[in-house]
């Protein structure tokens, strides 16, 4: 089994590929093991399918709350890899019972590697008042 941070990495480039073609949940997690894994075949990790499936299952409540607190920002017009990153943080923090220290922690270590330093700020700021209303709840 791979750690929870390979897991996650995982699952946010499931989640990009679906947020690109837009296929069934399924279908895409398929199409991400058989395309990236064909010569060497790893073992499904069912951590990474249930973080791509709840997070897909419930997308639209999640894009509603960083539509509310990434300002001047729509979804669409956020970078592919941000999105994705905050929907699965999002996710984790507020249906998967992930601590949200971790989800945050986590969330900024993916833009570490797959954005930038602005990206990681960006992420952080959405992140913590998400957090913010979630706790207030």
């Amino acid at each position: 089994m791979p750690s929870r941070r390979r897991a996650r990495q995982r699952a946010l480039q499931i989640l990009f590929l679906w947020d690109a073609r837009r296929q069934p949940v399924e279908d895409v997690i398929n199409a991400y093991y058989d395309a990236l894994y064909s010569e060497e075949k790893l073992e499904r990790d069912e951590f990474v399918a249930d973080l791509v499936r709840g997070t897909v299952e419930h997308v639209a409540d999640v894009d509603a709350q960083i539509t509310k607190h990434a300002e001047h920002w729509r979804m669409e017009r956020m970078p592919a890899v941000d999105r994705n990153i905050l929907r699965l943080s999002v996710y984790e923090m507020g249906y998967a019972g992930t601590p949200a220290a971790v989800a945050i922690d986590e969330a900024l270590e993916l833009a570490r590697k797959f954005s930038n330093e602005e990206s990681v700020q960006f992420v952080n700021g959405v992140l913590d008042a998400v957090h913010r209303e979630l706790a207030a709840r």
